[in-house]
């Protein structure tokens, strides 16, 4: 039964309704206002967001208000996210209650539940094929299950984080079943053709995300004769944003899941969501028009609630997904940086750091308005390498022939390798070449055990823990993916279980190994070596003022190919980060190193003093220092 909220209650309301409004209508009546029907659309979803509000719990509601009054709660260095699959981590959601001292242990104090809502029976596109918003899957537990997850995390300081899926539902959605029955409303709700001409002509311009076993953007199905766009799956239909009632529906959804606790919103596959004939039908302008316009409605009716839209695409693509323009400051609080990640790996390939350098410094600003990135070196998903022909050759490279070096390498098959990965969907029309693997085996460190390579494996370690300095200096919410804590190594195992034999991104979601994780606090196995070196680097980043987010940073020169170097121009003083991408031993000037701001020699990350030798910084191989 929904709660009667008292007359404050409606105060609140109509002031963040007021508050957001400017962001909110310009943006419908851009998108709908030319509809007829736009003036009851708008009268219904003023409804649904006081609905929202008034169901809201009294202590998500003192959530709303503290983090109106810390709105940048989200952008301290206290931050740390761990990222994982549910049943891989510990079977359901009351396995996780059992788990919460680990994350603790770890530091973490965000958590992003892999899909978790209810999917479609069988292959589900591992869980992105959602058949009802409004349920947990039952292999996890029940939503009852879910709130007391969200409850103990809440408690214990550590926000919550799940996917909502926006282009597209499963084709067994009850408006799915609704649309295949014949009910001209709910057809209206995705996008159907009576014959094949239209998708034909939009196919001219589109590109294949799944070209080994879905090609093609479009599906037939002759038994209400229909062709259904389906950009993924052949079961996962795209969804029609140019109806009103879409947006109505999700942004009921959102409010849904919000109430249950939920701090995250991670926006799922939003570059797909606008379709223009002659175009790509990625990242159109009324995208971005779109998530202002549910980031608005969060900020009325659930204002702690976060938006991160899940957009892996080039940097000049990706950056308006966190506001650019007239959207500044008013779309997603946050969005994967994907080109750190992929320029981490260019960098450990090649052991120059001039590409990475180059694709930093051009094209990301110091500083975001209201958002900022979450930083990663691997997830669930394979590795695309997005390094444009212009930035290649920016370094004298060629980029059709890095992005085949890049895969050769983390496959395994470069002469030298240390890696060893598996390839993911094989464009042979393109010649794009896609790469699987998990953080430890891509560093070295399965090759360098099975060859009892002690040497090798002490790399490894350090290429590890490189990453996780990496990403936890540059300032936005560092996410571990489950087990690079522990340095879990592939599993080839996912090749015996006919769902998964055919995604080799399966080799890098193992189950979660807590024999390996009892010992994590003795021993000197690599496992115990990079848990405990990770927990320090979140440790020292939460110490460390100059990492929050919105402390401006500038990628620079370090005088030396194989450093990445980096400023947090911080109001208390700049701190500089230097990163060696190489097994070698190298030299940064300490004058260089004044000059870009260091002042005292200190070393955050280790709280040591950094000793010099004849004016040089010295870095042992796969060194990371953040210097004040």
């Amino acid at each position: 039964m929904a709660r009667t909220p008292s007359s404050a209650d409606d105060d609140i309301f109509d002031l963040r309704l007021a508050r957001s409004a400017p962001d909110l209508f310009p943006m419908l009546e851009g998108l709908y206002g030319a509809r007829p029907d736009y003036p009851a659309f708008r009268e219904r979803l003023v409804k649904a967001l006081r609905k929202g509000w008034a169901d809201r719990p009294d202590d998500l509601k003192r959530l709303d208000l503290q983090r109106d009054l810390e709105p940048d709660w989200f952008q301290r260095p206290g931050m740390a996210g761990y990222v994982f699959y549910i049943d891989r981590f510990n079977g359901t959601l009351q396995g996780i209650l059992d788990k919460l001292d680990y994350l603790e242990d770890l530091g973490i104090t965000y958590v992003h539940l892999m899909p978790c809502l209810k999917p479609r029976p069988g292959d589900s596109d591992g869980g992105y094929s959602v058949m009802d918003y409004r349920q947990i899957n039952p292999a996890f537990g029940t939503m009852a299950d879910f709130e007391a997850v969200s409850r103990a995390l809440r408690e214990r300081g550590i926000s919550l984080c799940v996917d909502l899926v926006l282009n597209h539902t499963a084709k067994e959605h009850a408006w799915a079943k609704k649309a295949a029955k014949g009910d001209a409303a709910y057809q209206d709700y995705y996008l159907m053709f009576d014959s094949p001409d239209l998708p034909n002509q939009y196919e001219q311009t589109l590109v294949e995300v799944f070209p080994d076993n879905a090609p093609g953007n479009f599906t037939h199905y002759p038994d209400f004769g229909k062709w259904v766009w389906t950009t993924f799956n052949e079961h996962q239909w795209d969804l029609n944003w140019a109806n009103p009632q879409v947006f109505l529906e999700i942004v009921e959804v959102m409010l849904f899941l919000a109430n249950k606790g939920v701090d995250v919103l991670r926006l799922d596959a939003v570059a797909f969501m606008w379709k223009r004939m002659g175009t790509r039908c990625q990242s159109e302008p009324e995208v971005h028009m779109l998530l202002q316009a549910l980031r608005a409605c969060s900020r009325i009716a659930s204002a702690a609630v976060l938006h991160l839209a899940e957009a892996i695409v080039a940097p000049a693509e990706m950056l308006p997904y966190l506001g650019r323009g007239r959207h500044d400051g008013k779309v997603a609080n946050l969005a994967y940086h994907n080109s750190l990640m992929v320029q981490f790996w260019s960098a450990l390939a090649t052991r120059d750091t001039r590409l990475m350098t180059h694709v930093l410094a051009t094209h990301f600003p110091d500083r975001l308005t209201n958002a900022t990135y979450a930083t990663y070196i691997r997830c669930h998903d394979d590795i695309g390498w997005a390094i444009t022909d212009e930035d290649a050759a920016a370094v004298g490279a060629s980029g059709h022939g890095h992005r085949n070096f890049l895969s050769d390498f983390f496959e395994g098959s470069f002469p030298g390798s240390f890696a060893k990965g598996a390839l993911f969907q094989f464009n042979e029309a393109t010649g794009d070449k896609r790469i699987s693997g998990s953080f430890a085996s891509l560093a070295g460190l399965e090759l360098a055990e099975a060859a009892g390579d002690v040497a090798g494996v002490e790399m490894a370690v350090q290429r590890i823990l490189l990453g996780h300095a990496l990403i936890a200096a540059w300032g936005g919410i560092p996410l571990i993916y489950m087990g690079d804590e522990l340095a879990l190594p592939n599993d080839h195992g996912y090749l015996a279980n006919p769902d998964h034999a055919h995604d080799s991104r399966w080799i890098h979601r193992p189950q979660m190994e807590w024999a390996r994780a009892e010992g994590r606090h003795s021993g000197d196995t690599p496992a115990a070596r990079v848990f405990w070196a990770t927990k320090q680097i979140l440790a020292r980043r939460a110490a460390t003022p100059a990492l929050h987010a919105a402390v401006p940073i500038r990628v620079v020169a370090a005088g030396n190919d194989a450093v990445l170097a980096f400023q947090r121009l911080a109001p208390t003083g700049t701190l500089l980060g230097l990163f060696n991408f190489t097994e070698r031993w190298q030299h940064i000037s300490e004058a260089s190193a004044r000059a870009l701001g260091v002042t005292a020699m200190h070393d955050m990350l280790s709280d040591q003093r950094v000793e010099t030798h004849a004016g040089q910084i010295v870095l042992p191989p796969y060194a990371r220092v953040w210097l004040t």
